[in-house]
């Protein structure tokens, strides 16, 4: 019994000396001490005010910020394609006859407008001749018959029936005459022949592929993309092609379809190379870079991401008054250096450590990352 209460003694001993040392402190509990501190009048001692100030500042939540770097950034879509001719058409033969004269061969570069083939027709060339005659002597008919109509000696129906055919006789003429324009065979552009399928001397009937021929200035890159990166892209956007053998070229995007592949949902593009020499052959595999319209942004490390309390992709941010904030941003680019965001705002220094640790409108003690050693 005895023990039982000198133990009980000795508890009571100890409890009593940290009660008595907790009193001591004079700080019952931290909201309260700061009450209480913000409850005393300011000292017109200048270095308790510095003091005050310092255990204030102490008593914030230390983060580390940097001021962001701006760029103008374009965002960069790869894709796969393959180059062609920017026109490509296949000449037909567009009368019947014998070849007489073909100035052609494979590999050849010609002009616009030059004569490639024409067939034998001494009848259409004579039929020419017979048309002329025919309108030579009903224009000097539709003479006669004005100046008898005039003078009251032609009845007005005659006169009409001259007229009419010395109508038919013109028509008859450019009959003729375009029979003779079919003999013969043009270019409709300047280009290189790529094929030649008939030989000078054979017979062919109207429509018989003749040549092939390309044109390969500019050369024509064709690709398709995603309908996630369709909206990015605009015509005249700037591209960089290269091709399998190791080339690179820079072109422009020339078209952009409007309606999508149904078996890939993809839209094809063309973008279009300067190929003055005819050195890029069409049907060659080529990776193409489109570079998107030039945006404002800032290029962060991916940890510094944050979500908001609604879910939404942001940033941690605190301005001048040292007050954080979140702001909203878009991602536009993913590149080795980090992550492309549009939407920072211009005046806001970014919290690069802490950030998931502080909330909208809480004062905070700001740090220069620069300066921030590694590990704190």
């Amino acid at each position: 019994m005895t023990r039982r209460i000198k133990s009980h003694k000795i508890v009571a001993i100890i409890v009593l000396i940290a009660a008595a040392a907790w009193v001591g402190t004079g700080k019952f509990a931290s909201v309260g001490s700061e009450e209480a501190h913000a409850a005393e009048p300011a000292p017109d001692n200048p270095t308790e005010s510095a003091d005050t100030a310092t255990a204030e500042t102490s008593s914030l939540r230390t983060v580390a910020a940097v001021v962001p770097t701006f760029i103008d950034h374009a965002r960069e879509i790869r894709i796969s394609g393959v180059t062609g001719a920017d026109k490509r058409a296949v000449l037909a033969a567009r009368s019947s006859g014998i070849i007489s004269s073909l100035t052609i061969s494979q590999g050849d570069v010609i002009a616009a407008d030059v004569t490639v083939m024409a067939v034998e027709g001494a009848d259409v060339a004579a039929a020419v001749m017979t048309a002329q005659a025919t309108l030579a002597q009903r224009e000097q008919e539709l003479e006669v018959a004005e100046k008898l109509f005039k003078t009251g000696n032609t009845a007005e129906l005659q006169l009409i029936k001259v007229r009419a055919e010395k109508a038919a006789a013109e028509a008859g003429l450019s009959q003729a005459e375009a029979a003779v324009d079919r003999l013969s065979l043009r270019a409709p552009f300047a280009g290189v022949v790529d094929k030649v399928e008939v030989e000078l001397g054979e017979w062919v009937q109207s429509g018989t592929p003749i040549a092939t021929m390309l044109s390969l200035d500019p050369i024509v890159v064709r690709a398709e993309v995603s309908e996630l990166d369709v909206g990015y892209v605009e015509v005249e956007d700037r591209a960089s092609v290269r091709l399998v053998n190791g080339t690179t070229l820079q072109g422009t995007v020339r078209h952009i379809a409007r309606e999508a592949s149904e078996e890939t949902r993809t839209y094809p593009v063309e973008v279009t190379l300067p190929n003055p020499d005819g050195a890029v052959p069409a049907g060659m595999t080529a990776e193409v870079s489109l570079f998107t319209q030039p945006e404002r942004a800032v290029i962060v490390p991916r940890s510094v991401i944050t979500l908001s309390s609604e879910g939404e992709l942001g940033l941690r941010i605190v301005g001048q008054d040292d007050v954080a904030g979140f702001a909203s941003v878009e991602l536009i680019d993913d590149t080795p250096e980090g992550l492309v965001l549009t939407g920072v705002p211009e005046d806001a220094r970014i919290i690069v450590l802490g950030q998931d640790l502080v909330r909208d409108g809480e004062k905070v003690s700001v740090k220069d990352a620069a300066t921030i050693p590694t590990g704190e």
